[in-house]
């Protein structure tokens, strides 16, 4: 009969194991061959429930592609071209062919994007405002998948419930279900995810574009 305490050290073997298995590297082959420079972002496909989600996701794209060294084209551009042809809806506008994407837009790479996850929950004693999305980049001339990445952000990351007692975690969650409620909290923790994910500085992340001075050396890819 087996001992359960000559069992303490295997799994204690298998699990140290598990926390070593360092992370596989990214293959970034086919992004440094393509090395787009500017890039056209779709608006989102939701899969949440949140009726913000396309936007909230949208306005934190751009800002972490441009600051990793990319041109990006103006949201409210794309957005007017799309609709002066007829075209509202993310799940129509994805379905685009790319080569009339180029055509239109002359991007080297389109950015798709779906969100996964986007907005608050409520709980007992608090109150959890999470956003959760996945990317792919497409060379817009070969159709190339380039670099796919997913991220997540919540606003329970941070917070330390230990010392506030069960009353005062009541009255915080209280608190944050009625500014959830009043404000867009999603918008804020999508600025988060979108850093995360379209962030060059990131792990797995995409790589730095021609207008960043880390163009050259890429530190960590």
């Amino acid at each position: 009969m087996i001992s359960w305490k000559s069992l303490i050290p295997a799994a204690a073997l298998f699990l140290a194991a598990c926390a070593s298995t360092p992370q596989q590297p990214y293959d970034y082959t086919a992004f440094k061959e393509s090395s787009p420079k500017s890039i056209l972002v779709l608006p989102p496909l939701n899969e949440s429930p949140d009726i913000n989600a396309t936007a909230g996701m949208l306005a934190s794209a751009t800002r972490p592609l441009a600051e990793s060294g990319y041109y990006v084209f103006p949201v409210a551009v794309v957005n007017e071209t799309f609709k002066q042809n007829g075209l509202t809806q993310p799940a129509d506008i994805h379905q685009v062919k790319l080569d009339k994407l180029h055509q239109i837009f002359g991007a080297d790479a389109v950015l798709y994007i779906t969100v996964k996850q986007y907005g608050t929950s409520y709980q007992v004693i608090q109150s959890d405002t999470r956003v959760s999305a996945e990317a792919t980049l497409i060379d817009s001339k070969t159709g190339k998948t380039l670099w796919t990445g997913s991220a997540s952000a919540s606003s329970i990351e941070n917070q330390n419930s230990g010392q506030s007692g069960l009353l005062g975690m009541l009255v915080s969650a209280l608190i944050d279900q009625i500014a959830s409620s009043v404000t867009d909290k999603g918008f804020d923790i999508a600025q988060v995810t979108g850093s995360r994910l379209l962030g060059a500085d990131m792990p797995r992340g995409i790589l730095f574009g021609p207008r960043s001075p880390h163009y050259q050396t890429q530190p960590g890819k």
